[in-house]
């Protein structure tokens, strides 16, 4: 309730401030044009104040006729002299229309005014066969410098009102632009929280299910045990992750979130991936020529992720009893490769999530992926540039 007044209150207050800057506009020229009429004791002022009254209430329509207020209020200073008014000036009844003529962007108008008012008081000064050849009151010099004051304050009062209209504007842009891109970070995050756990949930969950078909197989009591230790160990590893990701979903402050598993995934913490990998029956050699400690960390974890999930196809998908995971570094970037004896077959024109999941981590480092079938069975292929900037 409060707001939606305090919402009508300014609207009021934005309608009521243009009404009481045109009256005080006009109430200023009338005295001003009044005082000046009241200084020239030769005659009655009661008829040049009524004329003041007059240029003042002109500027009450300045906003909605502007030019029609300054062509108006020249014609009206030429009808003055005519009637032998006291002098008042060619330029001073004419201040408020300069100055509103300027102020809507008709500089041009108020120029011309002015030097048509100014040409009129200087061919008047100077035809000495008039008796009032000093009519206006006021040199040249003063003439110009009112009308070029006037104008000149219109002008800038428009240029500050269309500077400040053009920063409200480029703040709220601004604010759009960071409100997409908080959008587009958040989109970006969501992603990245579903690869990993699609990564390390499928990896975990297949290893589990390897173990509990040998457990069921198993006749001997300890190799039973010893499966069903493997399915437990794998399925409280999903656990463990699934409860990260949720403390991250739910925002919670840097020092309530769990930094050890999370941040130790890396070609150094691959050994957990491979010997799980073992475990299910699946001969697996590692050739890691790299040191991880030396990788940019975002690279260090897209390889992780990379071979986890690699493994983990192999263990649903290929049939294949031997793999290798190798990593060096060539050049400017790391090469990461998984190979093994199964029947990959082709690559499917539309890969399932794990590969699409592969191929956005290297796309994001600008790195590329590569897989298919070889002579022996199937490949995977990352190359991941090791010149990426590291975030703070």
């Amino acid at each position: 309730m409060g707001s939606a007044d305090a919402g009508e209150t300014g609207e009021e207050r934005e309608r009521l401030e243009p009404w009481l800057t045109d009256a005080s506009l006009a109430v200023a020229v009338t005295l001003v044009i009044s005082l000046v009429i009241a200084a020239d004791s030769e005659s009655s002022p009661l008829p040049g104040v009524a004329w003041a009254i007059g240029f003042g209430a002109l500027l009450l329509l300045r906003r909605r006729l502007p030019l029609a207020v300054l062509a108006v209020t020249v014609f009206g200073i030429f009808a003055y002299y005519a009637l032998d008014l006291p002098p008042i000036g060619m330029v001073l009844p004419a201040v408020g229309a300069l100055y509103s003529t300027a102020e809507v962007r008709r500089t041009s108008w108020s120029v011309l005014g002015a030097a048509v008012l100014i040409a009129v008081s200087t061919f008047y000064r100077f035809d000495d066969l008039d008796p009032r050849a000093h009519l206006t009151g006021y040199g040249f010099v003063t003439e110009l410098a009112l009308a070029a004051a006037a104008i000149a304050l219109g002008s800038v009062v428009r240029l500050v009102r269309e500077t400040r209209t053009q920063s409200a504007r480029i703040a709220a842009l601004t604010s759009a632009e960071e409100s997409r891109a908080a959008e587009a970070r958040m989109h970006a995050e969501r992603v990245r929280i579903a690869r990993d756990l699609h990564d390390t949930i499928g990896h975990t969950l297949s290893v589990a299910s390897l173990h509990t078909s040998v457990a069921g197989e198993a006749v001997d009591p300890d190799d039973r045990a010893a499966a069903l230790e493997r399915v437990r160990g794998a399925t409280s590893e999903a656990l463990r992750e699934l409860r990260r990701t949720v403390r991250v979903l739910r925002e919670e402050s840097a020092g309530e979130t769990d930094p050890g598993p999370a941040s130790a995934l890396g070609l150094a913490s691959i050994s957990s991936v491979i010997e799980a990998a073992r475990a299910a029956g699946l001969d697996v050699t590692v050739d890691l020529d790299v040191d991880p400690g030396q990788l940019p960390r975002a690279v260090d974890a897209a390889a992780f992720r990379i071979v986890q999930e690699s493994v983990t196809n192999v263990l649903r998908h290929s049939g294949a009893d031997v793999a290798r995971v190798s990593a060096h570094v060539r050049a400017d970037e790391l090469i990461v490769r998984i190979v093994d004896n199964g029947y990959g077959g082709t690559v499917d024109p539309e890969p399932g999530a794990g590969i699409r999941g592969m191929r956005e981590r290297a796309g994001l480092l600008g790195g590329r992926l590569g897989v298919g079938p070889n002579d022996e069975g199937f490949t995977v292929t990352a190359h991941l540039p090791i010149d990426v900037e590291e975030e703070p």
